[in-house]
C-alpha cells in the first residue's frame, strides 16, 4: 500500500537531452558504435588467423583463437543491445 502511495507521488519523466545536445550526443553514440563494430570484425579476423597459424605444431595458438571468438561475439552482443539494457535498468 505504502510502495503504490510513494510510486504515484514521485514523479519519473521520460529522458530528455539538453536543448541543442540530441544531435550531437547522436552522432557520438553513432560513431563509438561504428568503431565498436569494426573492432569486432577485426576481432573475429584476428581470431581466424590464430585459428589458421596454429594449424599444424602450434595448437595451442589455435585453441586461443576459437576461445576468443567467444569474447568477440559477447562484447558484440553487448553493442548491439547496449540501448536495451540501459533503457531495461534506467
Amino acid at each position: 500500500m505504502l510502495h503504490a502511495f510513494l510510486a504515484a507521488a514521485i514523479p519519473n519523466p521520460g529522458p530528455e537531452a539538453p536543448p541543442g545536445l540530441g544531435d550531437l550526443t547522436n552522432t557520438i553514440l553513432a560513431w563509438i558504435k561504428w568503431g565498436c563494430l569494426v573492432s569486432g570484425v577485426a576481432g573475429l579476423m584476428i581470431c581466424g588467423g590464430m585459428m589458421i597459424l596454429g594449424r599444424r605444431n602450434r595448437n595451442q595458438l589455435a585453441i586461443e583463437g576459437v576461445s576468443s571468438t567467444v569474447w568477440v561475439f559477447g562484447g558484440l552482443a553487448l553493442v548491439a543491445t547496449a540501448a536495451g539494457l540501459v533503457s531495461v535498468v534506467v
